[in-house]
């Protein structure tokens, strides 16, 4: 477990992650070497099991932090995802305060919450088992994602939960809600976003969005928004090898 990175969240300071949706543990390997703070290992639109989790986990090394985006708002997912190590657990289409607290619940061990016991990955499986339950509620990160209209119009009351640690913002999803599919800089959807910061900000919570690529976050981050992520594995990878392979192109020199 990444001992600092739940303390780095909380401060406001910026933390640069990408989505990783590629099942093989090097992706993870290489992605943590290239100076990212966190990895968004992605269970909800990639085809990732527990397994592929935890071998990606593995290949970090510890050089980075990991936050699963799980498939669904379930107490299984949760409790398999931090079992396998993780730093903290991305929710998504969570759109009410109950629906925050119980994700929260799921997280946390008892007495702040009801987290399952079972002896894994995360506690040294067995081995470090009681310095693992002492340091988990203080360093497991809580984020749930308001990517609906319902959700924002209950920002407020789903940022003031406690134990929650942030809310991440879906803008394509959250744009599809609110009627403007892919129109992530419609004026309606950046009031949503805005709303969406301003209650993140009053409650002391870290505030988090995706953009397709560098250039498509910058605008957050001068907003305020600290937990960013840029981009997914597998696009990268291929925009890489397609400008590679362009520049392969030359003209041939001319002779004298």
């Amino acid at each position: 477990m990444n001992s600092t990175f739940r303390q780095r969240l909380l401060q406001g300071e910026l933390l640069r992650g990408i989505f990783v949706t590629l099942g093989i543990p090097e992706t993870g390997e290489i992605l943590s070497a290239s100076g990212f703070d966190w990895l968004c290992i992605d269970t909800e639109h990639a085809p990732l099991s527990p397994i592929h989790v935890q071998r990606i986990i593995q290949g970090t090394a510890g050089r980075c932090a990991n936050l699963v985006r799980i498939a669904a708002a379930t107490e299984v997912a949760v409790k398999q995802a931090l079992d396998t190590g993780a730093d903290g657990v991305i929710v998504p289409l969570v759109n009410s305060p109950e629906e925050t607290r119980q994700v929260v619940a799921w997280a946390r061990y008892a007495p702040e919450g009801r987290r399952g016991v079972g002896l894994a990955r995360a506690h040294g499986y067995g081995k470090n088992f009681r310095n693992y339950m002492e340091r988990a509620n203080k360093e497991i990160i809580v984020v749930v994602q308001a990517e609906q209209r319902e959700a924002v119009e209950k920002i407020r009351e789903i940022a003031a939960v406690p134990g929650l640690d942030g809310i991440f913002v879906g803008p394509y999803d959250l744009s599809a809600s609110l009627g403007h599919p892919g129109e992530v800089d419609h004026a309606d959807v950046s009031d949503a976003i805005q709303r969406i910061f301003a209650a993140c900000r009053d409650a002391g919570k870290a505030a988090g969005v995706f953009g397709i690529d560098a250039p498509a976050t910058r605008a957050y981050i001068v907003q305020g928004f600290t937990l960013v992520a840029a981009g997914v594995d597998a696009m990268v990878l291929g925009t890489a090898a397609a400008d590679l392979c362009q520049a392969m192109i030359q003209p041939t020199p001319a002779k004298d």
